[in-house]
């Protein structure tokens, strides 16, 4: 599996984080992870085109001393495979909001509870095509 990581590239409260990518023709799944290190992840975003017992569902998970907390599914999958998407992600203490390729928005809670993080990482079926903090 490809891993592109991206370290000290500061994402505070108040930034939006936009992100582009590309999944492949045939992708099975991509995880984008925005966090501390590879062991402290605050949000682990991992649409899931057909991996494992899941099919077009967004898994959300949060990972703290290496150890994984519960998973968390969204229905809402505005993915297609082999084709270019952007969206766009914002934290407070509380939350990560992420607005969707369709515009839908969804959340998840910021377990790790940081208002900065400096990690990032994108794995799996997929490119980064760009990245933009503003």
């Amino acid at each position: 599996m490809r891993c592109q990581k991206v370290t000290d590239m500061t994402f505070k409260e108040g930034h939006e984080f936009k992100i582009r990518v590309k999944p492949k023709d045939d992708a099975t799944q991509f995880s984008i992870n925005i966090g501390h290190d590879s062991d402290n992840i605050a949000m682990h975003f991992n649409p899931r085109f057909d991996y494992g017992d899941d099919h077009n569902v967004i898994v959300f998970n949060c990972l703290s001393g290496g150890s994984w907390g519960d998973e968390h599914k969204v229905g809402d999958f505005p993915f297609v495979r082999g084709e270019e998407c952007k969206f766009h992600i914002n934290l407070s203490q509380e939350q990560f909001y992420i607005k969707l390729p369709d515009g839908s928005m969804i959340n998840f809670p910021n377990r790790l509870g940081d208002v900065k993080y400096k990690y990032f990482d994108v794995s799996g079926d997929a490119k980064i095509v760009g990245i933009k903090i503003k």
